[in-house]
């Protein structure tokens, strides 16, 4: 059984009520549901977190290496400039997903450069609170296909 841990970055804790045109309505906690609901169908395991603070998020990632199989990740704003999340993503030796709800390439020029893609096995953007399904399966899949058993 693959254990995920799943983090959502700033101002995620407002999904539903933000810019409900650009993230949808649904909340974090409706989210959150859909992708434990997913993992069980998989056969997998999820821990869900929220921090509107980059040393908190790096934390968690650390703690991960302990018990984690992989990570799934919207780092949000932190996406364009967080260095240390970069760094607690390669340190971590986890494979990493980054997801966002929005097509961030659509959107603001600032949006579209990710300091954290390179550190990722991959990126999934542009599908709302459905990019969190498609990069879980992702995530789910790599492992599945790089078990060493």
């Amino acid at each position: 059984m693959a254990k995920i841990m799943v983090l959502h970055g700033p101002n995620l804790n407002l999904l539903g009520k933000r810019e409900p045109e650009v993230y949808g309505r649904e909340t974090l906690a409706d989210i959150n549901g859909k992708i434990i609901s997913f993992a069980e169908e998989r056969s997998s395991s999820v821990e869900t977190f929220q921090s509107n603070h980059e040393g908190q998020l790096i934390d968690w990632i650390h703690e991960a290496m302990s018990w984690a199989d992989g990570i799934l990740i919207n780092p949000g704003a932190f996406t364009h400039y967080s260095y240390a999340l970069r760094d607690a993503i390669t340190a971590s030796g986890l494979p990493c997903i980054e997801v966002h709800i929005s097509n961030v390439q659509s959107r603001e020029a600032f949006r579209r450069k990710s300091v954290l893609a390179a550190v990722c096995i991959g990126s999934i953007s542009g599908f709302g609170w459905k990019s969190y399904i498609l990069g879980l399966r992702a995530l789910l899949d790599y492992l599945e296909d790089n078990d060493p058993a």
